[in-house]
């Protein structure tokens, strides 16, 4: 081989280690790209401001059950956050009544606003009765300047069925704007699951397994005492089962959310998160990102159970009355509260410091001001 062959031959060799980094900044700017971009339109930028601000104060009290007034200290992480997460995430996780495969209507069936510390790492979820009569932003120019109705009807409306408010987050950003503006709920992201997706997700794990064995929540779960496998349709009619009122349908939603979070950490399940989030990213409403979820199975990975912190407000502060509804043309029931203690309590519960850090340590179920927490075995 000549001189000359040796430097053409050099030179080549040079041009194509270029042209092969090249490709794979390309393509790692690519997925990079896809990792950071939303799966789904983002909640509206501007929030709209809550109806009432904690003050250090005395709290209110209402039926002798006062509240703790909030505070602005935090508990210091050890160490920062994990997973490449940020600090703090507050996620709305909507659960829609759609019976079909599509989000054109359905109702906000079951209402949480999860709470993901990346630094302790603790994950709080706290759940709101679906029957609150609370004031919804932008629908009083089409149901004739009535702008109240039932908390579940905020998604309902938000949806491309009704349509009363021209935004591309639909549903979960009415929902949210809804929950900002009645209790000062402050949300980064949304999540939203129909009935359907629902099922088939739990079917693709495998089903989940739940233990009764508490009476009072065997006659309202509808199971009897002992362990129990569900399938996706069964572990759905458990979360809906609503046969002991409202807060016992929170109760069998605890349980199938501990019994999800379970099978999730699984050893043969944590390989699959991946494939179970493409098969299913395009039934899901979310503007997580790729990257995000990523971040969110890996923390659950890593995550005590009982550092899974299942909140409802007490039932004490809700009366069950009734309302003229001129949308239905009717009188209809809801749930009655004071939405100053109830914002009170989500400005707690947002700062990290309701419920109390005792009810995180005790992996059993805990009771905190009239049974207010559950803690996932």
């Amino acid at each position: 081989m000549t001189k000359t062959q040796r430097i053409i031959i050099g030179t080549l060799s040079i041009v194509a280690l270029l042209l092969i980094a090249g490709m794979g900044i390309y393509l790692y700017r690519v997925l990079f790209a896809f990792a950071e971009k939303p799966l789904g339109p983002a909640l509206p930028t501007i929030a709209m401001p809550p109806t009432w601000t904690a003050s250090p104060g005395p709290a209110p009290t209402q039926m002798g059950q006062a509240t703790l007034a909030p505070t602005v200290s935090f508990a210091t992480p050890t160490s920062g956050p994990r997973c490449g997460g940020p600090a703090l995430m507050n996620i709305l996780v909507v659960g829609a009544d759609t019976r079909g495969d599509n989000y054109t209507y359905g109702l906000g069936d079951a209402i949480r606003l999860v709470r993901v510390d990346f630094a302790t790492p603790k994950v709080s979820a706290l759940e709101f009765p679906r029957d609150l009569w609370v004031e919804i932003p932008h629908i009083s120019d089409n149901l004739n300047g009535q702008d109240h109705e039932k908390l579940n009807q905020a998604f309902l409306y938000g949806q491309p069925g009704f349509k009363y408010w021209d935004d591309p987050s639909e549903g979960s950003g009415l929902m949210a704007l809804t929950l900002n503006k009645n209790f000062g709920a402050d949300i980064d992201h949304y999540i939203t699951v129909n009935m359907r997706t629902f099922e088939h997700i739990i079917d693709a794990m495998g089903g989940i397994d739940v233990e009764i064995s508490d009476e009072n929540v065997a006659k309202t779960s509808g199971l009897k005492i002992g362990a129990h496998h569900l399938n996706g349709a069964e572990a759905l009619k458990l979360a809906r089962n609503r046969s002991g009122g409202s807060f016992e349908r929170a109760d069998n939603q605890n349980l199938v959310v501990c019994a999800v979070r379970k099978k999730l950490t699984s050893p043969q399940i944590l390989a699959q998160i991946p494939a179970l989030i493409e098969t299913f990213q395009d039934n899901i409403r979310t503007d997580l990102t790729p990257a995000q979820l990523s971040q969110l199975a890996c923390l659950g990975a890593q995550m005590p159970p009982e550092n899974i912190v299942l909140a409802s407000f007490p039932a004490s502060l809700f009366k069950q009355t009734r309302v003229f509804d001129p949308v239905f043309d009717k009188r209809i029931a809801i749930l009655d509260a004071d939405f100053i203690i109830l914002t009170d309590f989500v400005t707690r519960f947002q700062m990290g410091s309701w419920p109390p850090e005792a009810a995180a340590s005790t992996p059993s179920p805990v009771i905190d001001e009239e049974d207010t927490a559950f803690v996932c075995k």
